[in-house]
């Protein structure tokens, strides 16, 4: 079964057009990257996923089940399943590293306290980052941060992760450590959505993807199929990928 199915999916504000007839499919335990050029809808293919912006046409399907006309109250126990990891870490300045990771279990009323404490050191044990807790951000690198960020997203155990520019930022070293979290989270099992500009981090991580440009998809499949594709401008997008290979497609 797929964890999420977009189908024919368009949004419009104010009659301009963010994206049209978008069809994405990510089967469970996999990784779907989505690239395409700044202002090209990549991010706002996640709002839909996630319910926070509603399509003006089409269906989204999660797990299997049409959560398009749900209201806010239904939302919840699919929202409760999925997790974000903001391009700007979206981190509490003013709470420590434990506080900010335990925030939305507290909030939903999810866990215990000895759940919650546990739940912490598990997480920061997964980034590699025991002995944080009593951090603030301000103390941190920014390849910390994103790694806290990461520790606060699979606090939840989610099914989905989705990750706005998950690398943008970060230096080569922090970069390739943050596609090393990824990549064992897949392993677990977990189903990973990446909106990303970064090309070798997409195709070290991806298992299907998806390039978009003005709203519509330029082309999809796996990374052989879209180096493969004859549109012009995903040519263009993807001239490093060709004559720059620093990595093997399998």
């Amino acid at each position: 079964m797929n964890a999420v199915d977009l189908q024919h999916v368009s949004l419009s504000f104010a009659d301009h057009a963010i994206l049209t007839n978008i069809g994405l499919s990510v089967e469970q335990g996999t990784t779907s990257v989505i690239l395409g050029p700044s202002g090209a809808g990549k991010s706002s293919v996640l709002k839909i996923i996630l319910g926070l912006w509603r399509p003006t046409a089409g269906n989204v399907f999660i797990n299997g089940t049409d959560t398009t006309a749900c209201t806010e109250e239904e939302l919840l126990p699919f929202r409760r399943k999925m997790a974000m990891v903001f391009q700007s870490n979206a981190l509490f300045d003013s709470m420590t590293v434990a506080e900010n990771i335990a925030f939305f279990l507290r909030e939903h009323r999810m866990l215990n306290r000895q759940e919650i404490r546990e739940r912490i050191r598990e997480s920061l044990a997964f980034v590699n980052l025991e002995g944080t807790e009593r951090l603030y951000p301000e103390e941190l690198s920014g390849g910390m941060k994103k790694r806290v960020a990461i520790a606060r997203a699979i606090a939840f155990h989610p099914d989905i992760i989705l990750y706005d520019e998950p690398t943008t930022g970060l230096d080569p070293i922090n970069g390739n450590a943050v596609v090393d979290l990824i990549l064992r989270l897949q392993q677990r099992g977990t189903t990973s959505i990446i909106v990303t500009h970064h090309l070798k981090n997409a195709f070290s991580v991806g298992n299907s993807f998806s390039i978009i440009i003005d709203g519509v998809i330029a082309a999809a499949g796996t990374a052989n199929d879209i180096l493969a594709s004859s549109d012009p401008f995903v040519v263009e997008f993807l001239d490093d990928i060709h004559e720059h290979k620093p990595f093997t497609i399998h």
